[in-house]
């Protein structure tokens, strides 16, 4: 014969409308989680991320709650199971925090939170297995192409068009665009000043409506080609130098016999 819990009646909620649901409450004395009604009714959250919550929280720790162990569990996908737990980590019930074991296999660790937090979960401490390592100083960051020479001086050239011409007026914006293209003319020799005679050279008589694109335009009609590769200089010949024996014209780096007169003095020298 079971053993009667008083504790364990059953208790009817009333209200006065007969319409909508009505509930039977029965005490739980094991086997129970505890769920606020910020989540058991949350107005952001799918249902699904609702259920997820509430299974994740009744769930012991140390449990597996990744998206492939859940799905396996349950009729939902992984896709569908990972929406969810981004759901959850969006409004503060989960956190997923990466930490290195003292192998140096990378895993997830799993917070969930009974309770909504408005931050993320600090990260915790490593294990004192774990060798301090030092800091990696930050790469180097290469200038940007707006920062460099040539682009600073064709954004001088494009603002200061309107002083040679009102009608090529350009925006801040309209300079920063053009710039590129005007880089490009001085990076093949063309002098900042010829780049702006250029541009403003010619200008319709019924002037122009649209002086960004009227520029662009001849920026790119007009682009001169990139200045040849300069060749070489053939080698110089060796300075003529006068013959110390014969008083001959002779071409060598250093003054001396020539080479007549060397190979005789050679041959005077070996009969000696």
């Amino acid at each position: 014969m079971t053993d009667q819990h008083f504790s364990a009646h059953a208790r009817t909620r009333t209200g006065r409308s007969h319409q909508g649901v009505g509930h039977v409450d029965e005490h739980h004395d094991e086997r129970f989680t505890v769920v606020g009604n910020h989540l058991a009714q949350h107005s952001e959250l799918s249902l699904t991320a609702i259920g997820l919550a509430v299974h994740i929280h009744s769930l012991r720790s140390g449990t597996l709650v990744g998206i492939k162990a859940l799905a396996a569990k349950f009729p939902e996908g992984e896709t569908r199971i990972a929406s969810a737990l981004r759901e959850l980590e969006t409004h503060g019930y989960l956190a997923r925090i990466k930490e290195r074991l003292p192998s140096g296999r990378i895993v997830t660790r799993t917070i969930s939170y009974n309770k909504p937090r408005t931050h993320t979960a600090p990260r915790p401490p490593k294990p004192h297995s774990d060798p301090p390592r030092t800091p990696t100083p930050p790469p180097a960051v290469p200038p940007q192409p707006h920062d460099l020479p040539a682009h600073r001086t064709a954004r001088d050239v494009l603002a200061g068009l309107r002083t040679h011409d009102p009608r090529l007026h350009l925006s801040e914006q309209d300079v920063r665009r053009l710039a590129p293209a005007v880089a490009t003319w001085l990076e093949r020799g063309v002098t900042p000043e010829d780049v702006r005679r250029t541009l403003s050279a010619g200008m319709p008589q019924e002037g122009v409506r649209h002086p960004a694109g009227f520029l662009a335009h001849r920026l790119t009609a007009l682009l001169p080609p990139p200045l040849p590769a300069a060749r070489p200089e053939p080698p110089r010949p060796a300075p003529l130098q006068n013959c110390d024996d014969c008083d001959r014209a002779f071409r060598a780096a250093t003054p001396g016999r020539c080479r007549g007169c060397s190979v005789a003095h050679q041959a005077g020298a070996a009969a000696a």
